[in-house]
């Protein structure tokens, strides 16, 4: 694989994480959280929140990452092919939540999005984990 190659497919997963970020803005209101989260108190509905936005502001990190320094996470610095493990594995557990974890009624309301996710996901994982394993010098 060239390095240019590698470079055009972490920028497609910087695309995916763009994707990921954006369909965080009308996800709260498709999954109806402020009515089931309304019996759940205050301080724990304020912790919900913040973590969802911190996760959110993650995935945005990790788009700039990909268009910022692409030739770095395909491998051409120690540093880089570290970031692309972690992300990686993030996503690979991120996987193993949304199949193991995640209730499945909701899942099977929303089987669309839900298996488009999953692809989005899966092509992180394989990205990443090529970066790793294949880095370009």
């Amino acid at each position: 694989m060239t390095a240019e190659h590698m470079k055009e497919m972490i920028w497609a997963a910087g695309a995916v994480h763009v994707g990921i970020v954006l369909a965080n803005i009308p996800l709260p209101g498709r999954l109806r959280v402020r009515e089931r989260l309304a019996p759940v108190p205050r301080f724990l509905r304020q912790i919900f929140y913040v973590h969802w936005v911190y996760i959110v502001i993650v995935v945005g990190l990790f788009a700039a990452l990909c268009f910022g320094f692409a030739p770095e996470l395909a491998g051409a610095s120690g540093l880089g092919r570290f970031l692309s493990g972690f992300m990686a594995g993030f996503w690979l557990l991120r996987i193993g939540l949304q199949l193991l974890y995640y209730d499945g009624e909701v899942r099977r309301e929303n089987r669309g999005l839900d298996m488009i996710y999953l692809g989005a996901l899966v092509a992180l994982v394989v990205i990443f984990g090529v970066a790793v394993i294949r880095p370009v010098e």
